[in-house]
C-alpha cells in the first residue's frame, strides 16, 4: 500500500480531534474502519503513530514526524486547489452565505470593490450548523457566522477559519415606553418578568447562553417569539411585546432604545471561513479585511459600545 491523500487526512483529523471516535465523526466513517485504516497507515510508516494518553490518543516522536510532512503537503495541495481554481475562475460567482449579522450589509458593498466587480451570490441562513456543513460541502466558497459565549463551531475538512471579533458584548433592545428604557446600564435580574423574542440562529450557543445567563440572575427566561423577520422583530419591540438580545453594533430603530447588560453576560464572536479550494490566501485576506471594515463603521451606532470598544483592545480585529 502506498499513502495517499486520504490517508494523511486522517492522520491529521486523528492528531487534531484526540480520539479515534472524534476523528471517525469528522471524516463520515466507524471508529473501527478508522481503526483498521490506522493499522494500516503504520504498517507503511514502520511504527505507531499515536499512543494513547491522559487525554485521549497522542502522537508519538514517528507520528509528530508525520504530521508535519502530512500538513506541509495537505497545505500544498489546497494551496494548489485554490490557485488553479482562481486561474480557471476568475469570473466565477463568489458564493458567501452568512448569518444575520449587522455587518452584512457593508459587507458587500465592500466586497464588490474588493474584489473588482466579481459577481456575489449571497445566501443568508439560519443554522449555524447547516452553514458550515454547507462550506464543507461546496456549496459555499465563504461564510462568515457567530458564536455565542464559550461554543465552538467546527470548521469542515478543507476549509481554514479566522476569527474577525473575538468577543463582543450583547446588549438589550426595548421599547422606548419600557420603564427601564431609561436606564444607562439594565442587570439582568431586573428582566425576570420580560417576553424574550428568541434568537433565530439556535445551534450557535446563544439560546443556552442567554438559558444559563438568567439562572445565574435567578430566573427561566420566557422565550415567546421566533421571528426571522427583522422589521417584524422591531415592530414587536416597539409595541412594547417583547425584549430580544442583539448585537452591540446594531443601528437604532424608531421605538426602540439599546442598552447594555451589567457584568457582560452574554458576549458573541465574529468569524469568517472559506474552502482552502476556492478561494487563495490573498482573496482570503481580502474578504477579511472587508468584513473587518464592515464591522468598524457600525461601531459608533451605539455611543455605549463605542466606550467598550475603546477600553477592550484586544476585541479588535487582528489586521496585522
Amino acid at each position: 500500500m502506498q499513502l495517499e491523500l486520504r490517508h494523511l487526512q486522517a492522520v491529521c483529523q486523528i492528531a487534531e480531534a484526540g480520539s479515534l471516535g472524534g476523528a471517525a465523526r469528522r471524516l463520515g466513517v466507524s471508529q473501527p474502519a478508522l481503526s483498521a485504516q490506522l493499522r494500516r497507515i503504520e504498517r507503511v510508516t514502520g511504527g505507531e503513530l499515536f499512543v494513547r494518553g491522559r487525554h485521549g490518543v497522542e502522537p508519538t516522536p514517528l507520528g509528530q514526524f508525520v504530521l508535519a510532512k502530512a500538513r506541509r503537503v495537505l497545505s500544498e495541495m489546497d494551496a494548489l486547489g485554490a490557485e488553479t481554481r482562481a486561474m480557471a475562475t476568475d469570473a466565477a460567482p463568489l458564493r458567501l452565505g452568512c448569518i444575520l449579522l449587522v455587518l452584512i450589509d457593508d459587507l458587500l458593498a465592500r466586497t464588490d470593490l474588493t474584489l473588482s466587480g466579481r459577481e456575489i451570490t449571497v445566501d443568508v441562513e439560519h443554522s449555524v450548523t447547516s452553514l458550515v456543513r454547507m462550506l464543507g460541502a461546496g456549496r459555499y466558497d465563504v461564510v462568515v457566522y457567530g458564536e455565542v459565549n464559550d461554543h465552538e463551531v467546527a470548521v469542515p475538512q478543507g476549509a481554514q477559519a479566522r476569527t474577525l471579533v473575538p468577543r463582543e458584548p450583547f446588549c438589550i433592545r426595548m421599547s422606548t415606553r419600557h420603564p427601564l428604557a431609561g436606564r444607562e446600564v439594565l442587570d439582568l435580574a431586573d428582566l425576570a418578568d420580560e417576553q424574550w423574542m428568541t434568537l433565530v440562529e439556535d445551534d450557535d450557543g446563544g439560546p443556552e447562553a442567554l438559558v444559563e445567563a438568567c439562572a445565574k440572575a435567578g430566573f427561566v427566561p420566557s422565550l415567546r417569539y421566533r421571528i426571522t423577520d427583522r422589521k417584524m422583530r422591531h415592530d414587536l419591540v416597539a409595541a412594547g411585546r417583547a425584549i430580544s438580545l442583539t448585537q452591540p453594533t446594531a443601528p437604532g430603530v424608531e421605538g426602540t432604545v439599546m442598552r447594555p447588560l451589567l457584568g457582560t453576560p452574554i458576549t458573541g464572536r465574529i468569524r469568517l471561513a472559506w474552502n482552502r479550494s476556492a478561494v487563495s490566501a490573498p482573496q482570503a485576506e481580502l474578504l477579511f479585511r472587508a468584513a473587518a471594515g464592515a464591522y468598524l463603521a457600525n461601531i459608533d451606532n451605539n455611543p455605549f459600545h463605542r466606550a467598550w470598544w475603546n477600553a477592550h483592545p484586544e476585541a479588535h480585529p487582528r489586521l496585522d
